[in-house]
């Protein structure tokens, strides 16, 4: 059955590799706990070199990937140059 998970698109600066990396531990800690809170599925860099996230929430509104990319510590540092949220049909099953 399908499900309908909140994707969140990030557009990433240039040379995003290196510039992340005195913020990328905090990052993955921010995605963590998303994780065990039951709301991030699914995520990942995209791109070689990195220039985009996307990370999928289980929400019915995009509030809480909204409240995420406000917190997320790459925004802080300024690497987030966008982000867009929107709906994302799986229809593939999800653990």
């Amino acid at each position: 059955m399908p499900e309908t998970l909140q994707l969140l698109k990030y557009t990433y600066v240039e040379d995003m590799a290196t510039l992340r990396a005195p913020h990328r531990e905090a990052h993955l800690a921010a995605i963590e706990a998303s994780r065990q809170a039951g709301d991030l599925v699914i995520g990942s860099a995209v791109g070689d070199p990195v220039h985009t996230g996307l990370l999928g929430f289980r929400s019915d509104t995009p509030a809480v990937a909204e409240a995420f990319a406000a917190a997320d510590p790459y925004a802080a540092a300024g690497l987030i140059v966008s982000f867009t949220v929107e709906p994302w049909v799986v229809v593939t099953p999800l653990p």
